[in-house]
C-alpha cells in the first residue's frame, strides 16, 4: 500500500532562524522569525520524489496514528505512535511514523517534539544523504531556538561538512557559537561567509561585517581593527569610517601624535561628528603647536553646524588657536629653510606637519621626503606623514607606497589611510 503525503503546512509560532534572520547581525542574538523547518524539510523531501509504501504490517497502526495526528487527538497520539513503530518493517514505515509524528509535534507547538521527530526522519534511513542536508539544518534551527546549541552546533557542522560552500549554514554556525561563548570562533565563521560569498562574485551583507566587529571588539579580539578595515572597505562611508577610526582609536595606546594622525583620517572622510570629536582633534593641535590646523578644523565644524560656536569650551579654544596662528603660517618658509639644514630629522617633521595643517601637502611631502634622508627620523612615522600628505595631494601611487613602508606603532593606522586611498575613486 502507498500512502501518498499531503505537506504538513506546519504553522510554527516559537522564533526561528531563516534566511532573512541570517542577516541579522546587528543584534546580540538573530532576530526571531516566523521560518518553518520542519515543514521546510517535509517539503525538499517531497519535491524529490520520495513517497514512501506501506508494508502491510503496519499498515492499520499507521493509519489509525494518521487518523489521530488529523484530528489532533493529542490524548490517542501517544499510543497510537508506540502502536505504529511495534508493527514497523521497513524505512518506509519508520519514515512515514516521524513525519506524522513531526506534524502532531508541530500542531501542540512543541519545540522538543519537533526536534525528536526530525531526528526520527533523519534515523529511518529513508531520505538519500544529499536530502538530509536541509533537514541538518532546520534540526540545528530548532535546536538553536531550544538553546540546546551544542547541539545545533553539531548539525550545522554536519551541513557544512557536505557542503563547505554553504553560507546559511556558516553564519549559523558562528551565531551557535556566539552563543556558546566561542567568540573568536564565531567571528572566524562569519569571515569565512563573508569569504566565500565575496569568491563567488557576490557582495558580502553589510550586517555580516558589523556582526564581526561587534563581537570582536565587545570580546576585546585583537582582530577588531582589521574587521574594522574590512568593514569600512567594503561599505565607507562616514558613518563607518567614524565607527571605524573610533574602534582603532579605543583599541590602541593612542599618544597624542598618534591620536591626531588618526582624526586627520576622520577629517578626510567626513566622519569628524558630536563635540567629542572636534575637541580631542583640535584641543591636541593647539597642544602640540599647531593652532592653524585647529583653526580651519574648528571653522569647519562651525560651518557645519556640528559644534557651536557659543560654547565655552570652543570659543575659548577657537580664541586660542586664532591669537597662536597669527604670523604662525608665513613663518613656515624660514622654518623649511633652516630644516633642509639642519643635520638631523626633527625640525623637517615638524614644519611639514605644520604645511599639512594649512592643507600645503606638497610643501609637507618635500620636506617629509628630506626627513627620510636624514639623521635621528623615525622612518615609520615619516612615511606615515607623507603617505597622508601625498593622499591629500591626489598622488594615489606615492602615497601607497610611502603608507606600505610605515611599520611598527604606525602600521595600523597607516593601513587604515591604505583603506581610504583604495575607496577614493
Amino acid at each position: 500500500m502507498k500512502l501518498t503525503r499531503t505537506a504538513l503546512a506546519l504553522a510554527l509560532s516559537s522564533g526561528m532562524f531563516s534566511s532573512a534572520a541570517v542577516a541579522q547581525y546587528g543584534s546580540q542574538q538573530p532576530s526571531p522569525s516566523t521560518s518553518q523547518p520542519a515543514a521546510q524539510a517535509s517539503g525538499q523531501a517531497q519535491e524529490a520524489g520520495k513517497k514512501p509504501t506501506i508494508s502491510n504490517s503496519a499498515r492499520k497502526e499507521i493509519v489509525a496514528l494518521q487518523t489521530a495526528v488529523n484530528a489532533k487527538n493529542a490524548a490517542a497520539i501517544p499510543a497510537a505512535i508506540a502502536a505504529a513503530k511495534a508493527k514497523a518493517k521497513s524505512k518506509d514505515d519508520h519514515y512515514t511514523i516521524a513525519q506524522l509524528q513531526l506534524k502532531a509535534a508541530a500542531d501542540a507547538n512543541d519545540n522538543a517534539a519537533m526536534v525528536a521527530g526530525l531526528q526520527e526522519v533523519l534515523n529511518s534511513g529513508f531520505l538519500d544523504a544529499s536530502e538530509t542536508l536541509p533537514l541538518h539544518m532546520n534540526l540545528g534551527k530548532l535546536q538553536y531556538n531550544a538553546k540546546s546549541y551544542d547541539a545545533a552546533a553539531a548539525a550545522f557542522e554536519q551541513v557544512i561538512k557536505a557542503d563547505p560552500s554553504n553560507i546559511e549554514a556558516t553564519v549559523l554556525l558562528a551565531e551557535t557559537r556566539s552563543a556558546q561563548g566561542r567568540t573568536a570562533d564565531a567571528v572566524g565563521m562569519i569571515q569565512k561567509a563573508i569569504a566565500t560569498k565575496n569568491s563567488a562574485g557576490q557582495k558580502a551583507d553589510e550586517a555580516w561585517y558589523k556582526r564581526a566587529v561587534a563581537l570582536s571588539f565587545n570580546a576585546k579580539l585583537p582582530s577588531a581593527t582589521g574587521l574594522a578595515r574590512d568593514w569600512v572597505a567594503a561599505y565607507p562611508s562616514p558613518k563607518n569610517w567614524r565607527d571605524a577610526i573610533r574602534i582603532y582609536q579605543t583599541s590602541s595606546q593612542l599618544d597624542d601624535a598618534a591620536l591626531v594622525d588618526s582624526m586627520r583620517l576622520a577629517r578626510a572622510t567626513g566622519a569628524l561628528q558630536g563635540e567629542n570629536d572636534y575637541f580631542r582633534y583640535t584641543n591636541s593641535l593647539v597642544t602640540k603647536g599647531f593652532p592653524g590646523e585647529a583653526k580651519a578644523v574648528l571653522d569647519e565644524g562651525f560651518a557645519a553646524k556640528a559644534i557651536d560656536r557659543s560654547r565655552a569650551t570652543f570659543s575659548q579654544l577657537y580664541s586660542a588657536a586664532t591669537q597662536r596662528a597669527q604670523g604662525d603660517r608665513a613663518s613656515l618658509g624660514a622654518a623649511a629653510t633652516a630644516a633642509k639644514s639642519a643635520a638631523d630629522a626633527k625640525k623637517a617633521m615638524t614644519t611639514a606637519e605644520a604645511y599639512y595643517g594649512y592643507g600645503d601637502y606638497r610643501e609637507a611631502a618635500e620636506l617629509l621626503q628630506l626627513a627620510l634622508t636624514k639623521s635621528g627620523v623615525d622612518k615609520d612615522l615619516a612615511n606615515l606623514r607623507l603617505g597622508m600628505a601625498l593622499a591629500q595631494a591626489g598622488d594615489k601611487a606615492g602615497a601607497t607606497a610611502a603608507l606600505n613602508a610605515a611599520g611598527g606603532a604606525q602600521s595600523d593606522v597607516a593601513k587604515l589611510w591604505l583603506t581610504y586611498l583604495a575607496t577614493k575613486a
